[in-house]
């Protein structure tokens, strides 16, 4: 029998989040059940909610950094048992048939497309339903193991801001040797600097201002630069062998693909509202590559939570009650929180 949950949801892009009940399905032979305990707010969260990332079938419930506890797996599941921590991220389900989904890629699946966790619709035909809620059913092939070493309040952010930093770190091989810049030291950016160095790389931050140069240092940063400046690009003239840019803003990126290296890679994460200017001549000189990523597959994310667990990379969280959403997604519009809101859920779990 499908299940009424206690949720927050969006009925507009011009309202506030409210309270509502949603139902979750019936768990089937190789679904599992869990309740969620906590939720991590993504600015993704807040793009789609407000419709600036296209259609959304309203009432939303976001939310796709989730952690919780197994209720109950169905009759097949051979994963899971109740009582097991687990979290679910961006996407709850692919095809499984296209080459991608079959090399563990299924976030780049061209057999119609991963199937978000929220905004997205089912193989039941029913639009999904993300995390700000308090339970939800999702394929076992689909759902995350945590770590015992992890706490479930730190394992949310990692289910989406975790491995969107930490798959183009391995992808173009960060590690020791290498030269790595984080642009921005947000959500993303802030994770994407303590990966990078437990990787051996060694790493700067570049970001508009210097106010948070006592925090990327704290992290483990060795270098701090602020872009407003325009000796840092003098300064750092061909010094990275990689380039993650976590911002979302259109950057001056002939300045940027200076700082890079011969072969060196600017790897986009965030999505520029308008499209990016690129003349040939910046890549030409250097053989330098611009690159985008996306996420990471089932098996890379949880590779992605072993290595936390193994080196202790934790995000630096704001734990918030529901009845605290609305305000949370001000502040981060404001870039007033360091560096990641994680919803407790206990009270929609009640």
């Amino acid at each position: 029998m499908s299940t009424s949950v206690s949720a927050y949801a969006a009925t507009s892009a011009a309202e506030p989040l409210t309270p509502t009940t949603i139902t979750r399905r019936d768990v089937g032979p190789h679904d599992v059940a869990f309740d969620i305990h906590f939720a991590g707010i993504c600015h993704s969260d807040i793009h789609t909610v407000k419709a600036e990332w296209g259609r959304v079938k309203f009432p939303i419930v976001p939310g796709h950094e989730i952690a919780g506890i197994v209720t109950e797996v169905g009759s097949e599941v051979s994963k899971y048992k109740v009582g097991d921590r687990v979290g679910v991220g961006c996407f709850v389900d692919s095809c499984r048939e296209c080459d991608n989904c079959r090399a563990g890629d299924e976030q780049y699946c061209t057999g119609g497309g991963m199937v978000g966790t929220y905004n997205g619709v089912g193989r039941d035909g029913q639009p999904t339903q993300g995390g700000y809620s308090g339970a939800i059913v999702v394929d076992e092939n689909y759902v995350l193991r945590i770590p015992d070493s992890i706490s479930l309040e730190d394992a949310a952010p990692l289910l989406c801001a975790g491995i969107t930093t930490y798959s183009p770190l391995r992808h173009w091989e960060a590690g020791p040797g290498k030269k790595v810049a984080v642009v921005g030291l947000g959500g993303l950016g802030h994770l994407a600097v303590k990966i990078a160095v437990a990787m051996g790389a060694e790493v700067t931050v570049l970001s508009q201002s210097l106010k948070k140069m006592e925090d990327g240092l704290r992290l483990g940063a060795s270098a701090y630069h602020a872009t407003s400046d325009a000796d840092t690009f003098k300064a750092l003239a061909g010094t990275f062998d990689l380039i993650i840019n976590t911002v979302s803003a259109n950057l001056d990126l002939v300045q940027y693909l200076k700082l890079l290296k011969l072969d060196g890679t600017l790897v986009e994460l965030g999505m520029p509202e308008h499209p990016m200017q690129v003349p040939a001549g910046a890549l030409i000189s250097g053989r330098k590559r611009i690159a985008g990523s996306l996420i990471g597959g089932i098996a890379e994310t949880q590779e992605m939570l072993d290595f936390c667990a193994e080196h202790d990379v934790r995000p630096e969280i704001e734990v918030i009650a529901p009845d605290y959403i609305n305000e949370a997604y001000e502040r981060v519009l404001a870039s007033d929180v360091r560096y990641r809101f994680v919803i407790d859920t206990a009270a929609l779990r009640s």
